[in-house]
C-alpha cells in the first residue's frame, strides 16, 4: 500500500465485463491495483449499463453515469478532485480530455489502450483486400485520431510490448509518456496445477471470444468454413465448442452437430470450459494487443493452436504453448497432433505455465507498476515541460474540441 492517498477517476467506454471479454479483465485488473492501494477510486461511464457488468459496489467502487458533450461533468470533475484520471480507450481521451485539463489540471492523465485500435483495423483492411498488412497501411485517419490521444495524455499503458515499440518506432512516442504492462494475474498454485483434468479426461477442441470482437467473429467463420472441416476429416470423433459472449444468430446459425461444429454461445464460467477441452483453437487473422483466451488456455493447462497475430507479443522468446503456425495446412496439422500426441500435450501444458510464472505474475508486475504510477505523478509538471509535442496538441485540439463539444450542447438545449 503506498503512502499516497490519491483519489482516481476511470471513465470507462463500457461499463467492466470481466466475463466477457479480455478488455474488461485487464480494466478489473487496474482497479483491483488501486483499490488494493487504498486509494478512492470513482468509475465513470457515459455507456448503457448491462446485466453482465461487474458488481463496483462491492469491490467499494463508486459508479457514475456521466453525459457526453455536457457541461455537467465540469461539475463532477470539480465535486470529485481526482489526483488521477484513467481514459479507457483513446475516444474518452478525446470526448473528455479537454474538460479535465481545464476542471482538474493537477489529475496526471492515463490513457488505457487495451489494444491499438489503428493496428488491428490496419490488418483488417489488409486482410479484406486480400493482400499481406504494410506499416504504411497504419497511416489511417484513426491512427491519427488514437496517436494524437496518447501524445496528449501523461502517460499510457501498452498491453503489448510489440505495440510499444511500434509507437516509437513509427510515431516518435517518447519512451516517458509510456509503460507497457501486460495481463496482472494471480501465480497459479500447484493445487491448482493438480486439480487440472488430464490429457485423458479431456475431449474435444474449444475455441472461445466475444462475438462483437471482429477479429473473433472472423476466426470462427475460418474456423467453420476452413479449418474445421480438415480437422474433422482426421478426427471423425471430434467436436469443436464456439463459446462467446453476445452471439448474433448469424453465429447460432453456423451450429451444426452433423459436422461437430457445436456452437454454445456465453460460457458461465470461460475457464471451466477451456479447462475441459483437450486442445484451444485461435486462429486469428488479424488484431492486435494480447488475447484472453490464449492466457485462459494457459492457466487451465489446455495447449492452443494460434497464427502469428494470435501470439503476438504474448511469450517473448519462450517456447508457446502448442503450436504458433502460418497457413491452414499446419494449423490443421498441429492441431491434430497436439489433439492425440500425449507427450507433445504434457510438455506444451508446461511451456504454458513458463510464460505465466515469468511474464504475466501479478505479485511481479504490480508493485513497478504502481511505483511507475506514483513516480509519473510526483513530475508530472517536469516531465509535462519535456513533452513539447504533447503541449502543442493539446492547445490545438483540445480547443477544436471543446468548441464542437459546447455547440452539441447548446444545439441539444435548443432541440
Amino acid at each position: 500500500m503506498s503512502d499516497l492517498a490519491l483519489k482516481v477517476l476511470v471513465i470507462g467506454y463500457v461499463w467492466p465485463e470481466p466475463n466477457s471479454s479480455a478488455a474488461g479483465s485487464r480494466m478489473l485488473q487496474l482497479l483491483n491495483s488501486f483499490i488494493g492501494q487504498g486509494w478512492r477510486v470513482d468509475f465513470a461511464s457515459p455507456a448503457q449499463p448491462t446485466e453482465h457488468q461487474v458488481d463496483l459496489a462491492e469491490l467499494g467502487i463508486n459508479s457514475h453515469v456521466i453525459r457526453l458533450n455536457c457541461s455537467s461533468f465540469d461539475q463532477f470533475l470539480l465535486d470529485t478532485s481526482p489526483d488521477l484520471v484513467v481514459f479507457d480507450r483513446f475516444m474518452m481521451e478525446e470526448q473528455f480530455g479537454w474538460r479535465v485539463e481545464k476542471h482538474a489540471p493537477q489529475a496526471l492523465r492515463i490513457l488505457n489502450t487495451e489494444d491499438l485500435h489503428s493496428l488491428r483495423q490496419a490488418r483488417h483492411q489488409a486482410l479484406k483486400a486480400g493482400r499481406d498488412y504494410q506499416p504504411e497501411d497504419l497511416h489511417s485517419e484513426l491512427a491519427i485520431r488514437e496517436v494524437a490521444a496518447i501524445f496528449r495524455s501523461d502517460l499510457t499503458l501498452m498491453i503489448s510490448a510489440v505495440e510499444t515499440r511500434l509507437l516509437q518506432q513509427q510515431f516518435q512516442l517518447p519512451a516517458t509518456q509510456l509503460y507497457t504492462l501486460p495481463f496482472m494475474l494471480e501465480p497459479i498454485t500447484l493445487t491448482q496445477k493438480q486439480q487440472r483434468l488430464s490429457f485423458a479426461q479431456r475431449r474435444d477442441f474449444v475455441s472461445i471470444g466475444n462475438f462483437r470482437h471482429a477479429p473473433n467473429w472472423d476466426a470462427v467463420l475460418y474456423l467453420k468454413q476452413t479449418l474445421w472441416p480438415a480437422i474433422r476429416q482426421q478426427l471423425p470423433d471430434a467436436c469443436v465448442h464456439i463459446y462467446g459472449a453476445y452471439p448474433p444468430p448469424k453465429a447460432t446459425q453456423l451450429h451444426n452437430p452433423a459436422q461437430g461444429f457445436l456452437v454454445k454461445g456465453w460460457a458461465d464460467d470461460a475457464k471451466q470450459v477451456v479447462g475441459q477441452a483437450r486442445v484451444l483453437l485461435a486462429p486469428l487473422r488479424f488484431g492486435a494487443g494480447l488475447k484472453g483466451k490464449l492466457v485462459e488456455a494457459m492457466q487451465t493447462g489446455t495447449p492452443s493452436v494460434t497464427t502469428p497475430i494470435g501470439a503476438e507479443g504474448m511469450h517473448a522468446e519462450l517456447p508457446w504453448s502448442g503450436a504458433i503456425c502460418d497457413g491452414e495446412t499446419a494449423f490443421v496439422q498441429q492441431a491434430v497432433n497436439l489433439y492425440t500426441a500425449e507427450v507433445d500435450w504434457q510438455q506444451a501444458q508446461q511451456q504454458g505455465d513458463q510464460i505465466l510464472e515469468q511474464l504475466y505474475n501479478r505479485v511481479v508486475l504490480e508493485p513497478d507498476f504502481i511505483a511507475h504510477i506514483l513516480q509519473q505523478y510526483q513530475q508530472r509538471e517536469t516531465l509535462r515541460q519535456q513533452h513539447f509535442i504533447s503541449q502543442m496538441l493539446r492547445h490545438h485540439s483540445m480547443k477544436s474540441t471543446q468548441y464542437m463539444a459546447q455547440w452539441i450542447e447548446a444545439k441539444n438545449k435548443h432541440n
